[in-house]
């Protein structure tokens, strides 16, 4: 038997890992194991308070959206409308369709800590007053979604979810939903389309998802490490939060360090660390080599060099350096990689993951990689460096979603750092590098 009611701790280290704490514990993502962390202590805290009070903690907390555009969490959950406006149910939706290059963040802590999500997940849907949730996830990471639907059955039979849990009135249903992997989908509202069994395509907006999202219902889209993060908010407090990281950047997260780094992992931080800090922790880029450029939040972001090694990574310090802090992936490459090969691999991606709902997205992107590739070739002049420049300015800002702003961001960060090495490439002489010596592309981290 699992006795969920403890007496509820005081606060945790502040600067102690929180969301990776147990992952390294023998088998974490079991309940019994999650409630001898004080697991779901955050949620007797919220349900001992009215819903709203609830919002404002999480508002007050400045908890931001940690699935890339940093939204303030409390602000949106405030966004669904209450009271005679509310005739239709509200939903909460967790989007866990991980699947921005670079980004490996949502996986490991749901197959480490499910009940985390779980548990946080229940925290929003009372404080949005809902009383049915989904967790939709890619449909390739099948082990995931096992684990998900391990730790849902394991709350439900432990009374956690489902009618009127702790005794509070409030109840709640939990749907683990296996995606279908497109990468649009990442986007909310196509998300929401691909839930309902349509086709993953963005919708237009307005109406937004907080007034006509799932089933033209009130519905909240939030991260899966956004909704983790919300039951040691509830249990340790605003104070305890945001003793954390900046003034408005609050509290801690998870930095995904791959490529030719010595170490490659999640690496949880308070928020405004820089990426020497996390070369100190993860030994730094590979030995007998040097950095050259690096992605602050995903290969979507613009791209920064060495020049950069201590710019805060929160969302202001990263915006004022002219790049977004995007989903913490952190991808790491060394002077023997070739600048345009890499926007090429990236470019090649977008046009493949492109929904084709919008023109400027759809040819935009097919014609971007056909001047790269040119480009890469050897087989381009000078002009063809102009034609980029204008095909980008077709994509970024015309696009119905941000797929095609993203698509353009490693092209323009390029160009802007790296011109010369595109001129390099012109005129019958092709890549100057080895693309054997960079192991980048060879190991899959793209």
């Amino acid at each position: 038997m699992i006795v969920i009611d403890q007496p509820t701790p005081g606060a945790e280290a502040a600067e102690a890992p929180v969301l990776s704490k147990h992952w390294s514990d023998d088998e974490s993502w079991l309940l019994q194991n999650y409630v001898r962390q004080h697991g779901y202590q955050g949620l007797k805290a919220a349900l001992a308070m009215t819903p709203d009070d609830v919002i404002e903690l999480v508002k007050a907390s400045g908890l931001r959206g940690r699935g890339g555009a940093g939204f303030p969490v409390g602000l949106k959950w405030s966004f669904i409308p209450q009271g005679e406006a509310s005739a239709k149910p509200h939903y909460l939706v967790v989007n866990a369709d991980e699947s921005e290059p670079g980004t490996c963040k949502d996986m490991p802590l749901m197959l480490a800590s499910p009940h985390m999500l779980v548990e946080g997940v229940i925290i929003a849907a009372y404080a949005i007053r809902a009383s049915h949730a989904f967790i939709y996830v890619r449909g390739e990471v099948a082990s995931v979604i096992r684990r998900l639907r391990g730790a849902v059955a394991e709350a439900y039979e432990a009374g956690l979810l489902g009618r009127n849990i702790f005794g509070s009135g409030f109840s709640l249903d939990l749907v683990v939903h296996a995606g279908a992997g497109a990468y649009i989908c990442g986007e909310e509202t196509a998300l929401l389309d691909s839930l309902e069994g349509r086709r993953g395509q963005p919708r237009l907006r307005p109406p937004f998802p907080a007034t006509a999202g799932l089933y033209a219902s009130p519905t909240v889209v939030n991260n899966v490490e956004s909704i983790a993060s919300v039951p040691s908010i509830l249990r340790n407090g605003v104070d305890w939060f945001r003793s954390m990281g900046t003034e408005k950047s609050p509290g801690f997260t998870l930095y995904s360090l791959s490529g030719h780094v010595t170490r490659p992992g999640q690496y949880e931080a308070p928020l405004g660390v820089t990426l020497r800090e996390l070369l100190d922790r993860a030994g730094g880029i590979r030995a007998g080599h040097e950095l050259k450029f690096w992605t602050p939040g995903g290969s979507s972001t613009p791209m920064f060099t060495a020049e950069h090694l201590d710019v805060p990574l929160d969302y202001e310090g990263v915006g004022a350096a002219g790049s977004m802090l995007g989903t913490k992936a952190v991808q790491l490459f060394d002077e023997t990689t070739c600048v345009v090969r890499a926007v090429l691999r990236w470019t090649e991606f977008y046009k493949h993951e492109s929904c084709g709902k919008c023109t400027p997205c759809r040819e935009g992107t097919y014609w971007l990689v056909q001047i790269l590739q040119r480009i890469e070739n050897g087989d381009a002049t000078e002009a063809d460096l102009d034609l980029l420049t204008d095909t980008t300015d077709t994509v970024v800002g015309k696009s119905f979603c941000a797929l095609g702003d993203g698509s353009g961001s490693p092209i323009t960060s390029s160009l802007q750092y790296f011109r010369d090495e595109y001129v390099a490439h012109l005129d019958g002489r092709g890549c100057p590098f080895d693309p054997a010596l960079s192991t980048v592309f060879h190991e899959g981290v793209h």
